[in-house]
């Protein structure tokens, strides 16, 4: 029974440390898009929802949207935290 449980929190902690590295990466690619030699790091795409969906409902207004921005940093942040998570 412990060896569930220790395999769920090995899987929750690699999910925090993927999640960290992708938004630290993808911090830092933005960061870097004004460094003119560290301009590449910012390259990337935007897919999603670019203009939300609205459910009016009378009383209750919904907004639904979901925009995802890739750039080579937080591809480079997420590298980062599989090594990590494989040196833990």
């Amino acid at each position: 029974m412990t060896a569930v449980s220790n395999t769920r929190k090995n899987n929750w902690i690699l999910l925090v440390i993927l999640l960290c590295g992708i938004v630290l990466g993808g911090y830092l690619g933005t960061l870097a898009s004004n460094v003119s030699f560290l301009s590449w790091l910012a390259y990337g795409k935007t897919f999603g929802l670019t203009s939300p969906v609205v459910l009016d409902l009378g009383i209750l207004v919904l907004t639904f949207g979901l925009t995802i921005t890739i750039n080579i940093a937080s591809i480079i942040g997420l590298i980062i935290g599989i090594i990590v998570y494989r040196l833990i």
